[in-house]
């Protein structure tokens, strides 16, 4: 069984708890999305946890090319980076920026966002122009994450579009961790974790950003 972990954002108490339910339910196989710890209370803890798995795929997240592409369009995330990024080791960056930005299992295509992007993904509910999002890939299943909103449902040109949710920051108003399995078909999990905990943690980090993520783990919203 195939477990697929998305955006858990640095939050270990939900991620160890979505591990432990993952190894109950017989998954010893893992596709691991992208955004996995940086800026968070702890980007190497997260790392460290994620090392031990067997059989993990990797691909890359928008927050691990920030780490070398800062986004200069939004300074309040370039901001946010500066602060907190500065002490992860310059190999890590290396390692994470150079991260595929895809994977394929099974004829099943895993990316961060969007085949076309990983910042612009698809909406819970149809939109106008979502076809461009697909960047050419037509009649296949399409993983992806970034959103922080788990659904499944059909896309344009034969498309079947899974979001596994966000493990550490869900944004879909149900605060529990969201991730998926894959045993021939995909079943989408919530699982319960300390809540309070993982908002604490980023408020230590204190000003402005870990104050907006403790409020969005405690919301399961914006």
């Amino acid at each position: 069984m195939l477990a697929v972990l998305y955006d858990i954002h640095g939050n270990t108490a939900a991620l160890d708890r979505v591990l432990a339910e993952a190894e109950t339910v017989g998954a010893d196989r893992y596709l691991l999305g992208g955004d996995y710890g940086t800026p968070s209370p702890a980007p190497e803890e997260t790392l460290e946890r994620l090392r031990a798995l067997p059989n993990a795929v990797w691909i890359r997240g928008n927050g691990e090319r920030w780490l070398r592409e800062p986004p200069l369009d939004r300074p309040e995330v370039m901001e946010v980076y500066e602060q907190l990024s500065s002490g992860v080791p310059e190999e890590e960056v290396e390692w994470l920026y150079g991260l595929p930005e895809r994977a394929e299992l099974e004829g099943i295509l895993y990316v961060h966002a969007s085949p076309l992007s990983d910042v612009d993904s698809f909406a819970p509910e149809p939109q106008d122009g979502e076809e461009q999002l697909l960047a050419g890939v037509t009649d296949r299943t399409i993983v992806f994450g970034h959103s922080h909103q788990q659904f499944r449902r059909p896309g344009p040109d034969g498309t079947d579009l899974v979001n596994p949710g966000s493990i550490g920051m869900p944004l879909d108003g149900d605060v529990r961790a969201a991730w998926a399995t894959w045993d021939g078909d995909f079943t989408l999990r919530r699982t319960e974790y300390d809540v309070e905990r993982a908002a604490a943690a980023y408020r230590s980090m204190g000003g402005d950003f870990g104050e907006f993520a403790a409020e969005r783990i405690l919301k399961g919203s914006d």
